[in-house]
């Protein structure tokens, strides 16, 4: 039996609005007195991409006050630990908090708080990566950068986009200028594409947006060409197998590209995307790919070091991980 939580390895694709629990929504709602939108066993419940992300919004808009934030990003880092992560990025969307958009430093300060305190109790380290939505404007992304290039916050490492890309259509040239001065500002560039669109919007998130780390890019497969990309420049792919099957992108394992775009020499990581939403976790993750194509030991070792090397932890960080992994024998 494979060991996958003593598996050293990093989450790079998960949010942290796909990582409540139950309890804390229902007690957040209890103290602002809001309805719940369904009883609790169907509190998270969507059906597709668009249903799902109204979820987000309904269950971001119970957290008002920095104690619950911070409560959030200390459980979040419980989580990771518990499935053996040794170090997170977790995407955090300001535009999904009808109480937090407009104090995105205080939302990040909050944040902080807890992930430091949890750090600190033996829970691994995690870093924030802050995410447009793809239905804001060239200004509002500028903003956002100009923000985060102000303030230097030590725990954001990275500008994010995200959202629908099927409903809100071709998004890379409205961002590429954010995207440009987030890079002259340091930060690192991570890109959902390739999930509800096709292989152009992978194409756009490295062409036009400059991404160091594609967040799914599954659908890259339907372009040999841009495979032959992805390996050549060697740019990572945050993959969510239990969520591109839960929300349809492929009806199963057996037909999902990710063991595919592995052997075609593309930097393949496994990750969870919403792990508390759809009801999995990291290592059951594992588990899954590895029954479905037949991987052996020494094949989860190099996807597992591929997600350390996707992620952006520090050098010595990596080095750490890096060193465990390679004692690690299933």
């Amino acid at each position: 039996m494979t060991d996958f939580i003593g598996l050293p390895k990093a989450e790079v694709h998960i949010h942290i609005e796909g990582c409540f629990e139950a309890d804390d929504v229902i007690r957040n709602c209890e103290e602002a007195g809001i309805p719940l939108r369904a009883p609790r066993d169907r509190l998270f419940e969507a059906h597709d991409l668009k249903s799902f992300l109204e979820m987000l919004d309904w269950l971001c808009g119970t957290f008002r006050t920095r104690e619950q934030l911070a409560t959030t990003a200390y459980k979040f880092a419980q989580r990771m630990g518990r499935s053996g992560v040794r170090y997170a990025d977790v995407i955090v969307n300001p535009t999904h908090w009808p109480h937090w958009h407009k104090d995105v430093p205080g939302m990040i300060d909050a944040f902080d708080a807890g992930f430091a305190a949890a750090e600190q109790d033996g829970h691994p380290p995690v870093g924030l990566c802050v995410s447009l939505l793809r239905t804001q404007s060239a200004a509002e992304a500028i903003e956002l950068v100009e923000l985060l290039s102000a303030i230097r916050h030590s725990r954001v490492v990275a500008l994010s986009i995200d959202g629908n890309e099927a409903a809100a259509g071709r998004t890379g040239p409205r961002f590429a200028e954010a995207f440009r001065r987030a890079g002259a500002a340091g930060l690192r560039r991570t890109v959902h594409a390739g999930e509800s669109s096709g292989p152009e919007g992978v194409r756009d998130a490295i062409e036009l947006l400059g991404a160091d780390r594609i967040d799914h890019g599954v659908r890259a497969i339907e372009e040999p060409e841009l495979v032959d990309m992805l390996a050549q420049r060697q740019i990572p792919l945050g993959v969510c197998p239990v969520s591109n099957l839960a929300l349809g992108v492929y009806p199963s394992l057996a037909e999902h590209p990710l063991d595919a775009l592995r052997k075609a020499g593309v930097p393949v990581s496994i990750n969870t995307d919403d792990p508390a939403l759809l009801d999995t976790t990291l290592e059951a993750s594992y588990a899954a790919c590895a029954e479905a194509f037949a991987w052996d030991s020494e094949t989860i070792r190099q996807l597992a070091a591929t997600s350390v090397h996707a992620s952006y932890a520090g050098p010595a960080l990596k080095a750490r991980i890096l060193a465990d992994l390679a004692a690690w024998r299933g």
